[in-house]
């Protein structure tokens, strides 16, 4: 049985980071991806090894100049005729040729690259983990080779997580570059805002941060809290309905009953919070004193700043916010700090320069 005990965890964030770093120099110094292992990412159902994936992709694009194209090939789904694709007779028919599949059908300009994602290698059948294998380690299957412009990453779950899982052969598993992709609460958060997770979410995570992840190998439920379900959740609200209680058994299904009810109560707090509105026009507005309210107000707060990056408006924001202890606007500035459209306006505000002599990161 695999074990990903030697293996240091890196967050989404950490791990995104440094295969960017990795990617980048290569691309600069003209090495061909061949030359760097392909990645296998390993985690339970829901940590964010896709999101890894899409992050890397998002920012080799802004990194390179180039188009990145992500091929998504969820294993699971297919059979090794798929991978290697259809024989046929060639043209004078004294010989079988391989049809290439379309997964291989990528574009070689110069300006673009190709991310190949092997999603749940590790619960393909044997005969597809066979053909998945050769693309990861001679990056072909067959008489089909990957381009040079193309970069391998394959990610799968742990035969200890109880999924659907096979154990990875020895001389494979030596010839990849292994990573385990851990959760961290604090890095979620920071990509959440930049991604625009619903204030009802992130607010309630910064508030009880082992909510994020309860993933019990052992346990029975179906429907459990994970990065991935947290997503689906926002999702929900940001385009069916922000009222809880009338989407409530659809968030229920995404995280469980368990989670869903203490989310729920936590998305009441809202309701007592003053409007962002007002606070953003300038206009007086209360400053709640308890706490989680003042916890759920930063989620709002930052939440409008995102929908309506605006330089009048921050800073009003930034003005109320400090009526508030300095804890509140620290974290309030850092949040709208990871918010790319708000970041030429936060140059702007002297309140965000003083905060940053103090220390703010």
């Amino acid at each position: 049985m695999e074990s990903t005990e030697n293996l240091t965890p890196l967050n989404v964030e950490q791990l995104a980071n440094l295969l960017l770093r990795a990617y980048l120099a290569m691309v600069r110094s003209g090495t061909p991806f061949q030359k760097f292992p392909s990645v296998m990412l390993w985690g339970p159902p829901g940590v964010g090894k896709s999101q890894a994936v899409r992050q890397i992709a998002a920012a080799l694009e802004q990194g390179t100049g180039r188009r990145v194209a992500v091929t998504d090939v969820r294993l699971l789904l297919f059979n090794p005729v798929d991978l290697r694709g259809i024989p046929a007779a060639n043209a004078d028919r004294t010989l079988a040729v391989w049809l290439k599949p379309k997964i291989f059908q990528m574009d070689e300009s110069e300006n673009v690259l190709n991310l190949l994602f092997l999603d749940e290698i590790s619960a393909a059948p044997p005969s597809v983990q066979a053909a998945a294998y050769q693309i990861t380690l001679d990056r072909m299957v067959g008489e089909h080779r990957l381009p040079e412009n193309c970069i391998v990453i394959a990610a799968g779950n742990r035969v200890t997580d109880k999924s659907v899982a096979y154990n990875m052969p020895k001389a494979l598993a030596n010839r990849l570059c292994h990573f385990e992709v851990a959760v961290d609460a604090a890095a979620w958060h920071r990509w959440a805002l930049r991604a625009g997770v619903h204030p009802f979410v992130t607010g309630y995570l910064e508030y009880n941060p082992a909510a994020l992840m309860r993933f019990d190998p052992s346990g029975t439920q179906l429907a459990f809290p994970t990065p991935r379900s947290w997503e689906m959740v926002s999702s929900i609200l940001n385009t069916i309905s922000a009222d809880v209680t009338e989407v409530y058994p659809l968030v229920a299904g995404c995280i469980g009953e368990e989670t869903a009810y203490p989310f729920k109560t936590w998305c009441g707090l809202y309701e007592k919070l003053p409007d962002p509105a007002v606070i953003f026009a300038g206009e007086e507005a209360a400053v709640p004193k308890a706490p989680e309210l003042r916890l759920a107000l930063r989620s709002a707060l930052a939440a409008y700043a995102r929908q309506r990056p605006e330089q009048a408006g921050l800073d009003h924001a930034i003005a109320y916010a400090c009526r508030l202890p300095w804890e509140f606007r620290r974290e309030f500035l850092r949040d709208c700090n990871q918010i790319p459209a708000l970041r030429p306006l936060l140059k702007q505000n002297e309140v965000f320069h003083t905060a940053l002599q103090k220390g703010l990161q």
